[in-house]
């Protein structure tokens, strides 16, 4: 029995402690950090203005000097480790979506709220509910700092909102979709640490309990018309680079679906 796979389809994620040395994120650390800076540079009015809690697009080709710098940032976002780990839970056909950064708001008192991902597209929740159970969309967490932060509903992976939640989700009759919702639990994250959840299951990032937060997320999944649709091909490596790569099995996916979409 693959005791990993188990846990995964009764709770909707799975943690594995210190899968990372402290050599790889010191590694991935500085180059995130070098990234983030040139974000928070070009987007200190948005920052500000809304308050933002994440970037995303992190492996854009605008934050890196050369093709050899960009390549081997790829190499560290998905080591041959992570790919086998992955694969071995949930089978071949992995792809590369994109990567995020979440951390602190500038605003402290910002409260976290509670959401599936796919809420922010323009799908109807009715089909979103119905594609929910032939979806593969993970998030793969690597906090890079110790925190105390990652909210999750166990099962809802599986299951639509309960009444109150979906209220609560959506802000409906009064509720507000940062109100603590029944039945969810709270990771605490060391770096090193590697956490694997569905990106659909109701989930938040509890930052008002961390003094500081980096939180590096790698968005994988399966091919599935309301995922693959919004895979950015400026994200992904460009054919030389792809040679540049150790083990490039998530790219290389990544492209064919793009292309598959011409």
């Amino acid at each position: 029995m693959n005791t990993d796979l188990d846990h995964y389809d009764r709770h909707g994620f799975l943690v594995k402690r210190q899968f990372f040395s402290q050599r790889d994120i010191a590694g991935l650390k500085q180059a995130v950090n070098r990234v983030h800076r040139q974000w928070q540079q070009a987007n200190a009015e948005d920052l500000k203005k809304w308050q933002l809690v994440n970037m995303s697009g992190l492996t854009d080709p605008c934050y890196f000097d050369s093709p050899i710098q960009r390549a081997s940032f790829f190499s560290a976002l998905a080591p041959t480790a992570l790919i086998d780990l992955v694969t071995e839970v949930f089978g071949e056909g992995i792809h590369f979506h994109n990567s995020q950064l979440f951390f602190n708001p500038q605003d402290r008192n910002k409260p976290p709220y509670w959401h599936r991902d796919m809420q922010y597209d323009k799908t109807p929740d009715a089909e979103q509910a119905a594609e929910l159970k032939d979806m593969l969309s993970l998030h793969v967490r690597i906090p890079l700092l110790a925190e105390r932060g990652l909210e999750l509903i166990p099962g809802t992976h599986r299951r639509w909102d309960t009444t109150l939640e979906h209220k609560v989700r959506l802000e409906l009759d009064g509720h507000r979709n940062s109100e603590d919702l029944p039945d969810s639990i709270l990771l605490s994250l060391q770096p090193g640490d590697l956490v694997i959840f569905h990106a659909q299951m109701i989930h938040r990032g509890n930052y008002l309990l961390n003094e500081s937060r980096l939180a590096l997320d790698l968005c994988i999944g399966k091919a599935h018309r309301l995922t693959t649709a919004h895979i950015n091909p400026d994200h992904l490596p460009s054919p030389q680079q792809l040679k540049q790569i150790d083990d490039p099995r998530w790219y290389e996916q990544s492209l064919r679906l793009v292309a598959s979409r011409q």
